[in-house]
């Protein structure tokens, strides 16, 4: 007897659809939006923090002024101003046209998930192998698993990716046959650990992958959201053949717009663009008006800096809270920017059995396994501190410590909380997770 599922359908999907799984962020977000939930679980930005009355009169007069344009068809790349803006943009970071920024080499997409999903149709073949931190963005994986692309975590530590370890990664795939196509990075307060590759290795990566012939998908969307000073540059400012930026304005401006972009080599453009148009036609014209006339006519550079002084205090509160409540043997990363802390939690507690009495409990997060394309990392979870106020996010912390709390006093009388065999992503264990204090 075969067994019986509730899809009618499951017979007749393509070969591609049987590696899509549902996002562990996307999953908690009908209850991590309850309002006496305190969520430490997305990502999403303070959009309170903008001037939503000026926004609001922009976004008017771009329909009542200008909606026999905005409301109409465009072309697949974008549109000549925005691509401008972006370059604008891209220049505070470093990529310049000294460096060979141009408009003319810029896409504009639906945010930066479109641009993870262009590189991926057109670089990807199934069986092919993607090099990535480990952990790493949920989205990412998600694209590249649509892909049938096999996806091969490279350890980190606290000055992000390791050269040696990406070293080891490229001599093993060539010695087991299989092919790779890129190093899909995120160096820049990455998600989720909130970690930044340090200047020295940012060389060392880029040597490295030239040498190995791969290619470089720098994913870039927290780079200009730092706290302590700037960032080290970009990849993309250090090296122009080979680097693939992207980047978007949902976490510099407002993610419902949907608006993000690639910066790729001059002989890739062409094709990126086909694949858009394949997929959507073109970008919304309105949403690229909207971000062109804000670049154009706000002060969004001090925007900027209203958003890193609204997430400093946040993180700081986050750090704060964590240090005085969480149980002795939880370790955590100290973000110099971004949106994001990793947590490793004490021995033997598994984030992903714990999740449900967290939520009974009012508070949420995202368990270490959503960043792992092996469901590895059940020692760790994911914080986010962008979006509650100090106040709310001690209490969420004072939530979850107590979860954790008992379920430390769970397991010292009945054995390990996880359920049997479980496998830890934890610096020294038999399988690959990030080397994170």
């Amino acid at each position: 007897m075969t067994g019986t599922t509730l899809d009618d359908y499951t017979d007749r999907y393509a070969r591609r659809v049987r590696g899509m799984t549902a996002s562990e962020i996307r999953a908690l977000f009908a209850v991590a939006n309850r309002p006496e939930v305190v969520s430490l679980a997305g990502g999403a930005p303070y959009i309170a923090a903008l001037p939503l009355d000026a926004v609001g009169e922009m976004l008017g007069r771009l329909g009542a002024d200008h909606g026999t344009t905005t409301l109409q068809y465009g072309i697949g790349q974008g549109t000549p101003e925005l691509r401008e803006r972006i370059c604008e943009v891209m220049s505070l970071s470093g990529i310049d046209a000294a460096c060979g920024a141009s408009p003319d080499d810029v896409v504009v997409t639906v945010g930066g998930q479109q641009a993870l999903d262009l590189v991926a149709r057109l670089f990807l073949d199934p069986g092919d192998v993607v090099l990535a931190e480990g952990p790493t963005y949920v989205g990412a994986l998600g694209v590249f698993q649509a892909a049938q692309a096999q996806v091969v975590h490279v350890p980190m530590d606290n000055d992000g990716l390791i050269p040696e370890a990406l070293e080891t990664a490229i001599a093993d795939q060539a010695r087991a046959g299989r092919r790779i196509k890129f190093l899909y990075t995120i160096p820049t307060y990455q998600n989720p650990t909130g970690v930044t590759l340090t200047e020295q290795r940012r060389e060392r990566i880029l040597d490295i992958c030239e040498r190995a012939g791969l290619l470089v998908i720098e994913d870039d969307p927290y780079g200009q959201l730092g706290f302590e000073g700037d960032a080290p540059a970009p990849l993309r400012a250090r090296r122009r053949e080979g680097v693939f930026y992207l980047s978007t304005f949902s976490k510099t401006f407002a993610p419902g717009l949907r608006v993000g972009w690639i910066l790729a080599p001059h002989a890739v453009r062409d094709k990126l663009v086909i694949a858009s148009e394949a997929q959507i036609l073109c970008p919304s014209g309105f949403a690229q008006a909207a971000v062109a006339t804000y670049l154009g006519t706000m002060p969004w550079r001090e925007q900027l800096k209203v958003y890193r002084e609204v997430y400093r205090e946040r993180r700081d509160a986050l750090l704060a809270a964590m240090a005085d409540l969480m149980p002795a043997g939880t370790a955590w990363t100290r973000p110099g920017g971004g949106l994001f802390v990793w947590a490793t939690l004490p021995d033997g507690l598994d984030s992903k059995a714990m999740m449900p009495r967290a939520i009974a409990a009012r508070v949420a997060y995202v368990p270490g396994t959503g960043f792992y394309a092996d469901g590895t990392g059940n020692d760790a979870m994911r914080l986010n501190f962008s979006f509650p106020p100090p106040e709310r996010i001690r209490e969420g912390v004072r939530r979850l410590s107590g979860v954790m709390e008992q379920d430390i006093a769970m397991r010292r009388v009945f054995g390990a909380v996880g359920p049997p065999g479980s496998r830890r992503g934890r610096a020294g264990s038999d399988t690959p997770g990030p080397h994170l204090a």
